[in-house]
């Protein structure tokens, strides 16, 4: 039994931001409604990285979603086309891994995905089933289904050749593989982030090429990081990843989200309910109100969508424990009483405090302290600080804190 067409297409549009067509996109659920065939719905993921973060989560749970509805969820892994390079937003190619380093970073994401989605009705496929396969020919076939003009409608592709940046060959397959996919999937929607528009909308193109009906297309927003801030009236900062250090992992310890969570900048942690949480959009509006007549501190709502997080990722009982080992260890006042007392000497006014925090022993050298500064793995006097080049005054004394669960202490008097 599915929900009518019009309630299922409120329910899956929230939050999306292009829907490719929507009017079609509800004539398919009236039609999956009306002959109780569930529609074909993907998404893909390039096993790059072992590790997956709740930014990946956003585009998960719009599976999830339809899923949820009654229709049939495909996560496809991308394990060919993550050799090649998708070069979406990319402004030189990226580097080709090898089948090895793919299938090692495969094997772990389909057991996080399932934190979100329902492994007995999801179908697993890998693009290596029919890619691995394509002749010469038909790989000759599938490029005469598209022109390069059209490829350099891409905006990443027109500006590398505005400024005579090269493009290789094989980037512009990457999207007609991608396409493919869609091809091979028989897929009546495809599922990405706003900056794979350009690729789901090839498949769009093919598929009729093929003898199917051309997918429906929807993009969910990219999630920005756990150091994002909202300004004039938006929220600006990088997006969500390992190697920006702004991210919350599936897979991290319950106590670690939840602390990370406490750190989403208060008028931020709205995003992150609207992309991420179960809770209908009038309960978030009412909780954001709330806030608000409370004078706009956002931390009992932090901790409210920390609890619902990790209760989905891990269970209620983990979400309960961190929230109260975040109280007793990240909250309340700990530092301990033994804390080592450091004099640094410097020979100007002020103390670099990369030098400071290797002089005191808490990292092994000023380059890792200066990392570690910008990363946001450094307090000073119970403060996050992020200016790798930040100086230390002669003539004060200084509390230093580097780490996150394992944390370190010392106080440094700067001398001269």
């Amino acid at each position: 039994m599915f929900l009518p067409a019009a309630e299922q297409l409120e329910i899956l549009t929230r939050g999306a931001v292009d829907v490719h067509v929507r009017e079609e996109l509800l004539e398919r659920l009236t039609k999956s409604r009306e002959t109780g065939k569930p529609l074909r719905v993907k998404a893909g993921f390039d096993p790059t990285r072992p590790d997956l973060h709740i930014g990946h989560a956003v585009l998960l749970e719009k599976l999830a979603q339809f899923q949820r509805l009654g229709h049939t969820a495909i996560l496809l892994v991308g394990e060919f086309t993550a050799m090649v390079g998708d070069p979406s937003g990319a402004n030189e190619s990226r580097p080709r891994l090898s089948r090895d380093e793919v299938r090692a970073a495969a094997q772990t994401y389909t057991d996080q995905a399932f934190r979100i989605l329902d492994k007995s009705k999801t179908e697993i496929r890998y693009n290596s089933e029919w890619l691995d396969k394509l002749s010469a020919n038909d790989m000759v076939e599938l490029m005469a289904k598209m022109t390069v003009s059209r490829m350099l409608e891409r905006s990443d592709f027109s500006a590398r050749f505005a400024d005579h940046r090269p493009i290789h060959m094989h980037e512009f397959l990457y999207p007609l593989l991608q396409g493919y996919d869609s091809v091979a999937l028989e897929a009546d929607v495809e599922l990405g982030g706003t900056d794979q528009l350009f690729n789901l909308m090839v498949g769009r193109d093919i598929q009729p090429r093929y003898g199917q009906r051309g997918q429906c297309v929807l993009t969910c927003p990219l999630l920005e990081g756990t150091d994002a801030k909202f300004e004039n009236g938006a929220v600006v900062g990088k997006k969500m990843s390992k190697s920006a250090n702004n991210y919350i992992g599936l897979q991290e310890p319950p106590v670690d989200m939840f602390r990370k969570c406490m750190q989403i900048d208060d008028k931020v942690i709205w995003r992150y309910f609207e992309l991420l949480s179960t809770e209908s959009a009038q309960s978030i509006a009412d909780m954001k109100s709330e806030c608000a007549r409370k004078g706009g501190d956002a931390r009992p709502y932090k901790e409210r969508f920390a609890n619902e997080i990790i209760s989905r990722l891990h269970t209620p009982a983990d979400a309960a424990s961190a929230a109260s080992e975040f109280a007793s260890t990240y909250a309340a006042d700990d530092v301990p009483a033994d804390v080592a007392e450091h004099e640094v000497k410097t020979e100007g006014d002020t103390l670099w405090i990369a030098k400071a925090l290797s002089a005191a022993g808490l990292v092994k050298s000023t380059g890792e302290g200066k990392r570690l500064v910008e990363q946001g793995g450094v307090e000073l006097d119970r403060v996050q600080i992020r200016d790798g080049q930040l100086k230390l005054d002669k003539g004060k004394r200084y509390l230093l804190r580097v780490g996150s669960k394992n944390r370190r202490f010392a106080y440094v008097k700067v001398i001269g």
